[in-house]
């Protein structure tokens, strides 16, 4: 197993970046990796494209071991949003969701009804963006046919409780974005019927890597609306077009970047070997100190205190007067977050460079001694 140690090492980040939210800089192992496959590909030795068909299915087996599905029950995807659509548009029914939940989710499934019209998506009503199982409860129809949630919330940082949605929904269908947590979050995926994630942020595998995982159940009730040449149990299939399989690779639509595949499998690879119990413990580890560093400051944080709702994001809301004079503060002092609206999001990793702690309290003081004149 590798060590922690040997995990934050490859951390490639400078000093000031608190962003992981938005996307991880890539790791020294999927630097590695890449140089490696295009190495591969630019020579084009006898064999070695067969090598590069051969990432899908490494890369499959790495999600498998993070999630619980069986490589057989992962298709990859390019992206999140491209894997959402695939389960929205192949829905039909009700699906229950925030609209508050980042655009993907939402999008996807008002691009489903408007296209299809065999799919109708019901607004969650939240207390503070918040997705609980309390709520879905007691907004459930007979109509619903699926829930969709985000496992961590990008706004509000709040971890769902998938085991406990599983509880409340029955037998209808969990789609789960998993986008802010898969790598870092011990998540309970055996709750869900459809994950998808991509690989950009916390597990820092780059853009154009992702997957779609779906259960029996899953496959047994969505149809594979977008499905290409490649979805099918057919090799090669010229001069016809057979149906979609009826596995996961029904949802694929042409044949995916090897080189992306490999950094993936790479990046899920050591997660596996580190273990992703072990990552989250060093992230929560790294948010508490965030947390007591910006109390410090008397600054709200208006994500979650309690580890078992939170994940690797924390989330300031400022007096709205004093919003411009926080970013400015981080600006000028090398620290990179995101700013939406009133609030500013800090999101950090299993590692957590000292320099970045200093950068961020002369950030804060800075902006305690503006606050007062």
């Amino acid at each position: 197993m590798t060590s922690l140690l040997s995990f934050t090492d490859g951390f490639r980040d400078e000093p000031g970046y608190l962003d992981f939210g938005r996307v991880g800089p890539l790791s020294e192992v999927v630097v590695a990796e890449t140089l490696g496959q295009t190495e591969v590909l630019s020579r084009a030795r006898y064999g070695s494209l067969d090598h590069l068909v051969e990432q899908d299915l490494r890369a499959r087996t790495g999600v498998s071991a993070l999630t619980g599905f069986t490589p057989d029950q992962v298709v990859l995807q390019p992206n999140t949003s491209s894997g959402l659509m695939q389960a929205m548009f192949g829905l039909t029914g009700s699906v229950l969701l925030s609209a508050g939940d980042f655009p993907s989710v939402p999008f996807a499934a008002v691009r489903a009804a408007e296209a299809l019209h065999v799919v109708t998506p019901l607004w969650l009503e939240t207390l503070q963006g918040r997705v609980t199982p309390g709520q879905i409860r007691d907004q459930l129809t007979p109509a619903v046919a699926a829930v969709a949630v985000c496992l961590v919330d990008s706004r509000t940082g709040y971890r769902a409780d998938l085991d406990g949605i599983r509880q409340v929904i029955g037998d209808r269908l969990l789609i789960v974005d998993a986008i802010q947590g898969f790598g870092v979050v011990d998540a309970a995926y055996e709750a869900a019927d459809v994950v998808a994630s991509g690989g950009q942020k916390w597990t820092r595998a780059g853009w154009g890597t992702g997957f779609l995982a779906l259960s029996d159940r899953a496959l047994e009730r969505l149809v594979p609306v977008y499905s290409g040449y490649v979805g099918t149990d057919t090799d090669d299939p010229w001069d016809e077009v057979p149906p979609p399989s009826h596995s996961a690779r029904a949802f694929r639509v042409t044949n995916g970047d090897a080189i992306a595949q490999a950094r993936f499998a790479a990046a899920l690879e050591q997660t596996s070997d580190v273990g992703v119990d072990v990552i989250q413990a060093a992230m929560n580890d790294n948010v508490s100190q965030i947390i007591e560093l910006v109390d410090e400051f008397i600054i709200d944080i208006v994500s979650p205190r309690d580890a078992r709702e939170r994940a690797g994001i924390v989330v300031l809301e400022p007096p709205a007067e004093l919003l411009t004079t926080l970013v400015a503060s981080l600006h000028n002092h090398g620290i990179t977050a995101t700013t939406r609206g009133t609030t500013v999001r800090l999101s950090v990793h299993a590692a957590l460079d000292p320099d970045t702690v200093t950068m961020l309290r002369g950030a804060l003081t800075a902006y305690a001694l503006a606050a007062t004149y």
